[in-house]
C-alpha cells in the first residue's frame, strides 16, 4: 500500500516559518490530494495583533477560529475514500495560541466559544509535526520578508515554539511524525523531499521521529 492511499487525511503542523504551508501544497500536488490551508492574509487582525498583542489578541483568536472551523466543516461533506486531503493546521492546536496570548478572563471566553463550535471532524491518519530551533525560525522568518509578520518578536517566536513542542508532547489523536527540519530541507532540495516521502511510506508507529544528521 503506497502513502497516496494509505493517508487520505494527513496534516502539516509546526510554528510559523517551519514551512507547513508550502509541504502541504508539495504533498498534496504529490498525493493528488486537495489542500485545505490556512488563509492568514484575510484575518483583518493579524498584522495589529504582531503589533500590539494585549490589544488585538482576542480578536485575532477568533477570527481565525471561525475561518478554520468553516473550512474544516467542508472537509466533513468530502469522502475522504475517494478524495485526500492535505491540511496545514490541526483544530485541535488553535488554543495553543489562545493560552499564550489572551487574559484571563479572555481566555475563559474563548475556550466556551471553542467548545461550542468545533465540529465533529475526521481524525487525521498522520500528522506531520515540523521542528526547528527557535533561532532557525526567526531567521526564515526574517528572510521570507511577509509584511504581515514584519511585526513579530524574537519573544514571541520562542514562545511559540516551547508551546509547539509541549502540545505534540502530549498529543495522541493521530498518528504523528515529527520532522527535525534543521538539516532536511523537503521543500528546497528534491533529494530531501523524496526521504520525507519513504520515511512516510515506511511509518507503522504511532508516534516516530525523522532526524537527519548534518
Amino acid at each position: 500500500m503506497t502513502a497516496a492511499s494509505k493517508y487520505h487525511y494527513v496534516v502539516i503542523e509546526g510554528p510559523i516559518g517551519a514551512g507547513k504551508t508550502t509541504l502541504a501544497r508539495k504533498l498534496a500536488l504529490q498525493y493528488s490530494a486537495q489542500t485545505l490551508l490556512e488563509q492568514p492574509e484575510i484575518n483583518p487582525f493579524l498584522e495589529r495583533f504582531y503589533r500590539d498583542q494585549a490589544r488585538y489578541a482576542l480578536p485575532t483568536q477568533l477570527s481565525f477560529l471561525f475561518q478554520r472551523v468553516q473550512q474544516l466543516g467542508e472537509v466533513t461533506q468530502l469522502d475522504m475514500f475517494r478524495s485526500s486531503v492535505v491540511a496545514d493546521f490541526l483544530l485541535e492546536k488553535d488554543p495553543l495560541f489562545a493560552r499564550l496570548t489572551l487574559a484571563d478572563d479572555e481566555l475563559k471566553l474563548y475556550g466556551q466559544i471553542f467548545a461550542q463550535l468545533k465540529p465533529q471532524l475526521p481524525v487525521p491518519d498522520l500528522v506531520i509535526y515540523l521542528q526547528a530551533a527557535p533561532d532557525t525560525l526567526v531567521n526564515r522568518v526574517l528572510r521570507r520578508g511577509n509584511p504581515i509578520e514584519s511585526g513579530i518578536s524574537e519573544t514571541y517566536l520562542r514562545a511559540l515554539c516551547d508551546s509547539y513542542t509541549q502540545f505534540f508532547h502530549r498529543y495522541d489523536g493521530a498518528p504523528v511524525l515529527i520532522v527535525n527540519t534543521e538539516n532536511l530541507n523537503p521543500i528546497g532540495r528534491d533529494q530531501d523531499f523524496e526521504l520525507l516521502l519513504s520515511r512516510i511510506d515506511k511509518m507503522r508507529g504511532r508516534r516516530e521521529y525523522f532526524n537527519l544528521a548534518a
